[in-house]
């Protein structure tokens, strides 16, 4: 008989192998400051953010603004911590 040690109520293992690159997509509307504040945040969850791989693109009315950063993902609790950070900013509107 085989007995299994597993907790059922233990979190879920994560899928993403850390440390990894990982991008997040952040919208907002198209104004002055979106991409510095984007930037400030990104910095400081990752030191080594590189803003220059920075990707925009403007909604086909112009009125949005995506902006992807890519990330060094180091924790579960860092990307969760950031994508709390990046909701709750009064710019942004989505955050995938």
């Amino acid at each position: 008989m085989t007995t299994s040690h597993s907790d059922s109520n233990a979190p879920p293992a994560s899928l993403i192998e850390y440390p990894s690159q990982f991008p997040i997509k952040v919208m907002g509307l198209k104004v002055e400051g979106l991409v510095a504040a984007i930037t400030h945040i990104a910095h400081r969850f990752d030191p080594t953010f590189d803003a220059a791989r920075i990707e925009l693109r403007e909604s086909k009315g112009s009125k949005y603004l995506g902006v992807t950063i890519t990330i060094t993902a180091t924790s579960r609790e860092q990307l969760d911590e950031l994508y709390r950070t990046l909701s709750t900013h009064p710019m942004v509107k989505v955050v995938l």
